[in-house]
């Protein structure tokens, strides 16, 4: 941090001040003015079209703002992206599936620049660390076509990491893997932010699965984005006003959280939505089918 002229807390990752971005002539979102700190896990949530991945693309330097400030790691949002570790949406279908796990890893040393070039021993070895974080050592010598969905996620990660980034970003990196996949993927930023003490920020779509891992979230919510802890945007009628359709959020005895749309019901109809203490039997595998779930 050292020249940093800016008088906000060294604590404090990204700052965002009345910010603003356009799209044409069109406000995606606008008074944006918060702050996410360094050490948190932070999920970018709301519905399609209210400029989640907008967002990242700000942070990145990207996407200009149309009013406000926004600094990134004490600067600002662009000037440091050489330490911060970006894994885009279509990371899978702009990377040369014929490239193996290792040299598609090396390409977050090496730049993109394809051809024959030499490697050196500590890129090497910084590949190798990354990857078997990651736990993908085993498929070094893989072609990405060879992998699957969520074994090339976990390679994307890698090559994200491989530079020792202070942030790590990630767009929508649980879409369209199964449920095996997803939870290797969060096991893995689990570990980064426990372990390594990494910042990170995921734009997403579901929060289920990254609840055990999220210290808070930014939500675009009527052209505005908020940020807060999860506590707070953990409640039933600020998640329905959300996502524009009702939304249970249940805990259970265990201390886990489950954020569940109702079905598609008429507004008169009374949603069809078991009793927590039934959703906390479930999680136990203790349920049986009994005419008295409050027992």
């Amino acid at each position: 941090m050292g020249g940093d002229t800016t008088t906000h807390s060294e604590h404090e990752c990204i700052v965002f001040d009345n910010a603003a971005v356009k799209r044409g002539d069109r406000i995606i979102w606008h008074h944006g003015s918060f702050t996410i700190p360094y050490g948190s896990v932070t999920a970018i949530v709301g519905t399609n079209g209210t400029g989640k991945t907008t967002m990242m693309r700000a942070e990145l330097g990207l996407q200009p703002l149309a009013d406000g400030t926004l600094t990134v790691l004490g600067k600002p949002a662009g000037t440091m992206n050489r330490q911060i570790g970006y894994v885009p949406q279509s990371y899978t279908s702009d990377i040369d599936s014929n490239l193996t796990a290792e040299q598609s890893v090396l390409l977050g040393l090496t730049g993109t620049r394809f051809g024959i070039h030499p490697v050196t021993k500590a890129q090497r070895a910084k590949t190798h660390e990354a990857m078997a974080f990651v736990g993908i050592a085993d498929k070094a010598e893989y072609r990405l076509s060879q992998l699957s969905g969520g074994l090339r996620q976990r390679v994307a990660i890698a090559q994200a990491l491989v530079a020792d980034p202070k942030l790590l970003m990630l767009d929508e990196p649980l879409a369209n893997l199964d449920l095996a996949s997803q939870r290797a993927v969060v096991h893995v930023l689990a570990r980064l932010n426990k372990e390594l003490g990494m910042t990170i920020q995921v734009v997403a779509h579901d929060l289920n699965m990254l609840l055990p891992i999220l210290t808070g979230a930014v939500y675009l919510l009527d052209g505005h984005p908020h940020y807060a802890a999860m506590n707070d945007v953990l409640d039933s009628s600020l998640l329905t006003h959300l996502y524009g359709t009702k939304v249970q959020v249940v805990t259970t005895p265990q201390g886990d959280m489950f954020v569940t749309p109702t079905p598609d019901e008429a507004d008169d109809v009374i949603p069809d939505t078991h009793d927590p203490r039934e959703v906390a039997r479930f999680h136990r595998h203790e349920y049986h089918h009994d005419t008295n779930p409050g027992a």
